[in-house]
């Protein structure tokens, strides 16, 4: 509670430090720090050092990143007797880094463990109100400085993962610091869980601004609480109206019902759905409609879906999919992407878009793709 009370009353850029004098008074913390994870989800970097950067953290191979990636605590034994603790900062499954202090013992740090795993969980709801009011947080996931139109599409984003008991979700834009086109976006109410893969055209700040447009257009139209079939009339209708037909965005858009699994689905361009059910993988086919902003007062015609407990649906752009392999030629949504999604179906949903990602770019042999590509996993356990 010490805690609790110290970061909530703290400024926004003091809650680290703030923290660190309530675990060094109530548990004997040494070396308190927090690291976020950068926007590529490949390294962890402190808060402390956000402004003058030290060596970055991989997630990979590490104690911090075994923490954060298995999203359990993490004790490790130190030279001098004393125990470092990892605890994930999450909230609401929105994974954002880790909390690292030093401990007395092993046996302290045991003691402790649910204690201290329920003050990252606050500390993780803290850094999200304090982002609002100071760029410090922004700052440290950046081990590389974002282009502007990467700097509008993550601000864009609602997170990159969030659970509930229902259904978990991740997702995840590479290249993650000069993306520009692609985009995700999702909401969810007691009964309802809406989720839109969206695919502008063009590059750089010109897909951004184009996606900006329609982002905020379909949250307008959900806000007034239109059914999806109307929200992609009053997007269409908002993007013809500046673009008059010159710029156009696809867009995979689904409302689900979360106590029986049926949804409403509206495909309006190029991003694709994969479903993984008792061990197969399957593209499903939906009726395609015209992107948004093509034709002036286009009506789009919602489309029944359902999903099963256990389902696991993989979202993807044409970044992904369409990628050909240097040697054979052959496009990456032939086969290696269903291969791709067998082989992480162990992962948890939040670690599915990295892996995939990951191993596309050996598909394709090269680290940084010619276009933005994205992946959103959405694994299905109903009520």
């Amino acid at each position: 509670m010490a805690v609790e009370r110290a970061v909530r009353t703290a400024a926004p850029h003091e809650l680290l430090d703030a923290a660190r004098r309530e675990l060094g008074r109530g548990y004997a913390a040494e070396q308190v720090d927090l690291l976020l994870a950068d926007y590529s989800l490949t390294v962890l970097q402190s808060v402390a050092e956000a402004q003058h950067p030290g060596p970055p953290v991989s997630v990979h191979n590490t104690p911090e990143g075994r923490a954060f990636a298995a999203q359990e605590p993490f004790v490790a034994d130190l030279p001098d007797g004393k125990a470092r603790v990892h605890l994930p900062v999450s909230a609401r499954g929105d994974r954002l880094g880790i909390l690292s202090l030093d401990l007395p013992g092993r046996n302290e740090a045991y003691e402790y463990l649910a204690e201290l795993a329920e003050i990252a969980d606050i500390l993780a709801h803290e850094v999200l109100v304090a982002e609002r009011d100071t760029d410090l947080y922004h700052q440290a996931r950046r081990k590389d400085r974002l282009t502007l139109a990467a700097e509008m599409q993550w601000q864009l984003l609602p997170g990159r993962s969030c659970s509930r008991p229902e259904y978990e979700l991740g997702a995840q834009l590479e290249p993650a610091y000069t993306v520009y086109g692609d985009n995700f976006d999702w909401s969810a109410t007691a009964d309802r869980l809406m989720l839109y893969v969206t695919n502008g055209m063009g590059e750089g700040i010109e897909a951004s601004l184009l996606t900006s447009l329609a982002i905020n257009a379909l949250r307008n139209a959900r806000r007034a609480d239109l059914p999806i079939a109307d929200q992609a009339a009053l997007a269409d209708q908002a993007l013809y109206a500046h673009y008059r037909g010159r710029c156009y965005l696809s867009v995979l858009m689904f409302d689900f019902d979360l106590a029986t699994g049926q949804a409403w689905a509206v495909d309006a361009g190029s991003p694709q759905l994969l479903r993984l059910r008792d061990g197969t993988v399957e593209r499903v086919g939906l009726d395609a409609q015209l992107p948004l902003g093509m034709f002036e007062e286009t009506d789009y015609v919602p489309q029944k879906f359902q999903v099963m407990p256990g389902d696991r649906l993989v979202f993807a752009s044409d970044g992904v999919y369409a990628v050909a392999s240097p040697k054979g030629g052959e496009v990456y949504g032939d086969a290696a992407l269903a291969r791709a999604i067998l082989s992480t179906r162990l992962l948890p949903a939040a670690e599915v878009p990295r892996a995939i990602l990951r191993e596309l770019a050996g598909y394709r042999g090269t680290p940084t793709p010619d276009d933005d590509a994205l992946v959103v996993c959405l694994d299905w356990h109903g009520r």
